[in-house]
């Protein structure tokens, strides 16, 4: 939940500021790219500090090899999104990529919530409606 917060509260701050004069941030899709950076820095820490870490690695399915080699890879490309989410030149791209990435790691949640193993915070339709938030921000902040 603390993602979807981070999302909405941080978006909220940078359009206020493109209210007050920000002229950038004065248009929703730059604010979602600022609240999607701060989103994704949260979510990176996840795959790197504990215990978090090994609930996500316990979320990988059993077909892909070395599931703490894709967390770590999970994580370094939410990080590079981040941090291209906030270059105006690399944000549409990045934003797209992102996109991808979470629709690629959905099935892990889909797993952790059916088998109740790894990072249970939330049930899964609740969690495809938070994916689905999470995608469409995404989508605007790509343009």
């Amino acid at each position: 939940m603390a993602p979807l917060i981070a999302l909405f509260v941080v978006t909220g701050i940078a359009r206020i500021a493109g209210w007050a004069g920000v002229d950038w941030l004065d248009s929703w899709p730059h604010a979602v790219r600022i609240g999607l950076a701060v989103m994704f820095a949260l979510t990176t820490l996840a795959h790197f500090q504990q215990p978090r870490r090994n609930g996500l690695i316990a979320m990988v399915p059993p077909q892909f090899p070395n599931p703490a080699a894709m967390v770590t890879l999970t994580g370094i490309l939410e990080a590079a999104g981040a941090i291209g989410l906030l270059i105006p030149w690399a944000a549409p791209l990045a934003a797209a990529c992102l996109a991808l990435l979470l629709l690629i790691m959905f099935p892990a949640n889909v797993r952790a919530a059916r088998q109740g193993i790894g990072i249970k915070t939330m049930p899964l339709p609740v969690r495809t409606v938070v994916q689905v938030v999470f995608i469409g921000a995404c989508v605007l902040a790509a343009f």
